[in-house]
């Protein structure tokens, strides 16, 4: 159903902009209390009072409509572009009540546009708290707009505000700000001409950003390049003019709408607490021991839902095989799908918890922090502060770390954080490592309060982030580029997370991870059983009539000789032949071909790991018998020493692939979808790999 008027929302980063947009639609969308968030643009049907619907637009935040990186130039041309399916017949500008002074720039900006407006005037609860004093009524007749208070993260005023959007005028009434045609009169009065607009302040904007405009032609551009060429027309004095005259403008507004109190003595409780959790030093044992607690809680708190779930699948596994008549329907749902489900179906507690502290973490503005800190460790190794944002949310996924990078300006400061953001382990990685360490590390607490299980999964992580500033320090000696980086930030006020926004966190992305990686899984599992389960000429026929001679027949037991002879089966199945081929070159690791068939298999996506895991040895194992994919790899035996194959420097060995390898199709593809350039996935594959073998082939022989 097409809705009935279109509604952007602007505004800069930290205004609750996207809270707004999900108390507007509610629709369950992502929001964070750090920049980066709001990447692509989202868009959701609000119902108003009047019955009529409204399609809103959630737009990156800016601070102006001058962009300074990618996301920030799709605000001017959604706003510019007219005729488009974006252009809004109304722009909602949310402003920060704590901070007009700085908010109202860009609204200034939005307002010489001539597009009808409505404020949001957002954050009253806090304006409150902080004895400002704002007259309403005052501002919106100074404005020329309607101004409606609200309190987006409580969801006060925002039925209010549905009604201005239903009654707002279908005519641009907003003031003039200032005299634009005074900042370059002759260059606006020509592009006005060649463009035919009316608006000196859309005519102007062409003469700064006509270049990145694609609603643009080409000679347009060229004709505008020429008329600034023409009146030697300086894009950065021009900048500066403009924005001395909007402040002045500001404080004309402000004189008498806005009463603050005096705190030229007083020191804010974020600033106090700022002091401890950014010092140079405890800020960043802090820190660290903020990661230790999320990843011995993720242990800890998971064994039982855990322990539900596997058991839960080893009795489904059992009913089935019980119900279901034997034959190949029967194997396929339960060694292939069903065991292949239950591999990463068992880790959603642990997944929940992960993105339960995340979402803690965003929402309270303790994220923001770390990103401040890490900002001078970033410029050491030649980084943008702004590229600890993708490496710190690469912890959830690469795929949209990698695509917020585009809140990055320099060029080489892009490049480096895309190419090394796939290093920071993400939650896909969680399962392997949590089950590999479940296997080789005691579950037993050193110095009383520490888990070594939780200590070894930290260690890993601590790697991956030490890892990925390692690559990025040399990778800023290969890359050249003559721009500067610089990371301009806005810290947000400390504030009690929103349990309702942590729970929909917790619940929308495991269920985006089960739905995604069980797609994925499914259809391995499937391939997999099939490649399993068969084998290429007469390999299987030979293999009954070996194992049905009198030698084999009266020597052992059948439940032996049926493990011994299923054992045979996938040995010389098409997966069993295809392990064998790749067996040579990652034995020096320590990896076997039932192993080299789970890192072919991953590729896909890394959890895949576990589910090849289970199908592998469910193909293998004895079919009355039914065990964990744990037990299942724990009582796996090497059949040449007889000895358990997943030893401490095996399952290590194999940790610090799955870290360094770049194994997730995904990441792949954002990787070119960002750079349009097939050479920059394809060398970021190339040197995972050789960092993932030469890792694995280290840690293998000290280990052993």
């Amino acid at each position: 159903m097409k809705a009935d008027i279109r509604v952007a929302l602007v505004g800069n980063p930290n205004t609750g902009k996207s809270t707004l947009f999900n108390a507007l639609t509610g629709l369950n969308q992502k929001i964070g209390n750090f920049p980066g968030v709001t990447v692509d643009k989202k868009t959701g049907i609000c119902q108003l009072t009047d019955g009529r619907r409204a399609e809103i637009i959630d737009l990156p935040g800016t601070y102006s409509l001058y962009p300074k990186s990618k996301d920030e130039s799709i605000v001017f041309s959604v706003l510019a572009e007219k005729g488009s399916n974006l252009t809004p017949d109304l722009i909602v500008v949310i402003l920060d009540a704590t901070n007009l002074k700085r908010n109202l720039l860009l609204y200034t900006q939005v307002a010489d546009l001539k597009i009808p407006i409505v404020i949001a005037l957002n954050m009253m609860d806090m304006a409150k708290k902080a004895n400002i004093t704002i007259d309403i009524d005052l501002l919106s007749k100074r404005l020329g707009v309607p101004v409606v208070p609200i309190a987006a993260r409580q969801e006060k005023g925002i039925e209010d505000l549905k009604q201005a959007i239903a009654y707002a005028n279908k005519v641009a009434l907003q003031v003039d700000t200032i005299d634009v045609r005074s900042i370059a009169p002759a260059l606006i009065a020509d592009i006005e001409s060649a463009t035919q607009t009316d608006n000196p302040y859309f005519a102007l904007q062409l003469a700064h950003q006509h270049e990145h405009l694609k609603f643009l032609t080409t000679e347009q551009s060229n004709q505008i390049e020429a008329l600034e060429e023409k009146h030697a027309f300086h894009s950065q004095k021009a900048q500066a003019a403009e924005t001395i005259s909007r402040y002045n403008y500001i404080n004309d507004v402000l004189y008498d709408t806005v009463q603050t109190p005096d705190t030229a003595h007083e020191e804010s409780i974020s600033n106090k607490i700022d002091h401890i959790l950014t010092h140079r030093v405890f800020g960043f044992i802090i820190f660290m021991a903020v990661l230790l607690f999320i990843f011995q809680s993720i242990f800890a708190w998971s064994a039982y839902p855990m322990s539900l779930i596997e058991d839960s699948f080893v009795w489904a596994e059992g009913l089935l095989r019980n119900v279901l008549p034997a034959g190949p329907l029967a194997d396929l749902l339960i060694d292939g799908v069903v065991a292949g489900l239950s591999g990463v179906l068992v880790f959603i507690p642990q997944i929940a918890i992960l993105f339960a502290f995340i979402s803690i973490l965003e929402d309270t503005g303790y994220m923001s922090r770390v990103t401040f800190m890490m900002d001078k460790i970033m410029r050491k190794v030649g980084l943008n502060g702004k590229s600890v944002v993708p490496l710190i949310g690469g912890f959830a996924c690469a795929v949209p770390s990698i695509m917020s990078t585009r809140t990055i300006e320099n060029w080489k400061d892009r490049m480096i954080t895309i190419m090394v953001t796939p290093l920071v382990a993400c939650s896909a990685r969680l399962p392997v490592y949590t089950l590999l360490i479940a296997l080789v590390v005691p579950n037993k607490n050193v110095w009383w309060i520490f888990n070594l299980q939780g200590l070894a999964l930290t260690g890993m992580y601590v790697l991956s982030l030490v890892s990925a500033v390692l690559v990025a320090f040399i990778m800023k000696f290969i890359l050249k580029a003559r721009e500067r980086g610089y990371f301009i930030m806005e810290l947000p006020v400390y504030r009690m997370p929103r349990w309702r926004n942590v729970l929909l966190s917790m619940y929308e992305r495991s269920k985006t991870f089960v739905l995604q990686a069980g797609k994925v899984i499914i259809a391995v599992s499937i391939i997999l059983w099939v490649l399993s389960s068969y084998g290429p000429g007469n390999r299987f026929e030979k293999i009954e009539q070996t194992y049905s001679q009198p030698k084999y027949t009266k020597t052992m037991a059948p439940d032996s000789l049926e493990r011994v002879v299923s054992s045979a089966k996938l040995e010389n199945s098409y997966a069993g032949v295809l392990g064998h081929v790749i067996e040579p070159v990652i034995k020096p690791i320590g990896f076997d071909w039932k192993i080299g068939i789970a890192l072919i298999t991953s590729f896909a996506a890394r959890e895949v790991f576990v589910g090849t895991m289970a199908t592998i040895y469910s193909v293998e194992g004895d079919a009355d018998r039914i065990y964990s994919v744990q037990d299942k790899m724990r009582k796996a035996k090497n059949s040449e020493t007889g000895q358990p194959v997943f030893t401490l420097a095996v399952a290590f060995s194999l940790m610090m692939f799955y870290a360094f390898a770049m194994q997730c199709a995904s990441t792949v593809a954002v990787v070119y979808r960002e750079t349009k350039d097939w050479r920059w996935p394809a060398a970021q594959f190339a040197y995972m790999t050789v960092l993932a073998y030469g890792m694995a082939f280290l840690v293998y022989h000290l280990l052993r």
